[in-house]
């Protein structure tokens, strides 16, 4: 069988948990995912099997689109929901405003700076093994594009977005940033991918 399988990842499961499902059920070793989904996240991951393992050159590069959820009121060490509270928790409420003002700073070409917590390589590692170990992780920003960046509604503490992207960015970063931007700590509690190219 050559092709390419779009699965609907489920939360809990890594890329690599579908590559490792795909190949048994296919019965190959040549499989390979189109672009990584943290195990929190859920939705939209296309796999390429056999011959169709030579296109992933192309096909990674292409755009993405999410729908997520920001929670404001805290930082976490991994800029999701799954890592550990940075600093106190604090009361928030968000005005719609406010949330549309900060924004607009995260659209159009910009430079983004990875999450610590990330697949991006220093040295060679990962740096969410060098983040395990408790080592410091510097990651240099790299260029990044947000062709579409939509609030779709504010409930108490929670905005939720939809984000049209190139490959490479972080909707992790995006949330981490805002509550920065709005001075109240932020981070990713859901994250959805609607599509990939």
């Amino acid at each position: 069988m050559d092709g390419v399988i779009v699965v609907d990842k489920p939360s809990g499961w890594t890329s690599h948990d579908v590559v490792g499902k795909m190949r048994r059920i296919a019965g190959t070793k040549r499989v390979g995912h189109l672009g990584t989904l943290d195990p929190m996240a859920t939705g939209v991951l296309p796999v390429v099997l056999n011959r169709a393992t030579r296109l992933s050159q192309f096909l990674m590069k292409a755009d993405k689109v999410y729908e997520a959820e920001v929670r404001f009121g805290f930082a976490t060490k991994t800029y999701d929901a799954e890592g550990e509270r940075v600093g106190e928790a604090v009361e928030v409420t968000l005005e719609a405003g406010a949330v549309e003002a900060a924004l607009g700073a995260f659209r159009g070409a910009l430079m983004q700076t990875p999450p610590p917590v990330s697949a991006k390589k220093v040295d060679g590692v990962p740096a969410y093994k060098l983040a395990r170990r408790d080592e410091a992780v510097e990651l240099a920003a790299v260029p990044v594009t947000v062709h579409e960046l939509t609030l779709q509604g504010v409930a108490g503490a929670v905005a939720s977005l939809r984000i049209h992207c190139s490959s490479g960015t972080y909707v992790r970063s995006i949330a981490h940033e805002l509550g920065r931007a709005l001075g109240c700590g932020a981070h990713l509690s859901a994250l959805r991918r609607t599509r990939a190219g």
